[in-house]
């Protein structure tokens, strides 16, 4: 039972971190442009130029 007056406040403590990390990230601009970089792969910037 002692250990639950440990684990629960570390749990909390973890959680109010993440919480944290993503308000943090969303105020950054991490999470505005979730589309550009999945099609930016399908680019081809080595083209082979026909003459």
């Amino acid at each position: 039972m002692n250990i639950l007056t440990l684990m629960i406040p570390m749990a909390l403590l973890l959680g109010v971190g993440f919480v944290a990390a993503f308000f943090w990230a969303t105020s950054k601009g991490q999470f505005d442009d979730l589309e550009t970089p999945a099609h930016r792969i399908l680019n081809d910037d080595n083209e082979r130029k026909h003459s």
